[in-house]
């Protein structure tokens, strides 16, 4: 059960219902953690926001859920990691390259050294090395995508926290964590 109560879209008002609306139209639900974080308008706001946000950027879906995966399971939220993995699937990410993911790997090099980034930011709290960021410069990404991943980082790891602080019921097929050998 949750800690806080989740909000309906019956019960909403304003801003937080039209979003919720938006949501809805998204995904053909409202997921319990927007329901969770539409507790808070402005969480709600900028949750959906950076979520559009980075839906146009330059790495693309099966490369963001695939950082979603990788921080998701780093963090231990069952929550996202099943989110995430339904999200990649339907992105056209295999089961496979998601259970990778889970592990920062991929078989694609230029996707394996981003899920190695981001799992060192996350790990590191952020205090990488120039070498960090070099070895994804390596790969053949610009500093473009070296910011975009740090925006995913940084949006995944509020999920996180949202989806482990406040309980939110996992309404996704849920995949099991993969513990860091």
């Amino acid at each position: 059960m949750s800690h806080v109560p989740l909000v309906t879209r019956e019960s909403a008002t304003g801003t937080v219902r039209a979003q919720l609306d938006e949501i809805y139209d998204a995904f053909g639900t409202v997921p319990t953690m927007f329901r969770a974080v539409a507790q808070s308008p402005a969480a709600l706001t900028s949750l959906w926001g950076s979520f559009g946000a980075l839906a146009g950027g330059t790495l693309g879906a099966a490369v963001g859920e695939q950082i979603a995966v990788a921080v998701a399971n780093r963090n231990a939220c069952e929550y996202c990691l099943a989110a995430h993995t339904a999200l990649g699937r339907k992105a056209g990410v295999t089961r496979e390259e998601l259970a990778a993911a889970q592990d920062g790997d991929s078989d694609d090099p230029r996707t394996a050294a981003l899920l190695r980034f981001a799992l060192t930011v996350v790990d590191l709290r952020g205090q990488v090395t120039a070498e960090d960021v070099q070895a994804v410069r390596d790969q053949g990404w610009g500093d473009e995508q070296v910011v975009e991943v740090l925006a995913h980082v940084a949006l995944n790891l509020f999920t996180n926290y949202v989806n482990i602080a406040l309980a939110v019921p996992v309404d996704f097929p849920v995949v099991g964590l993969r513990r860091a050998g």
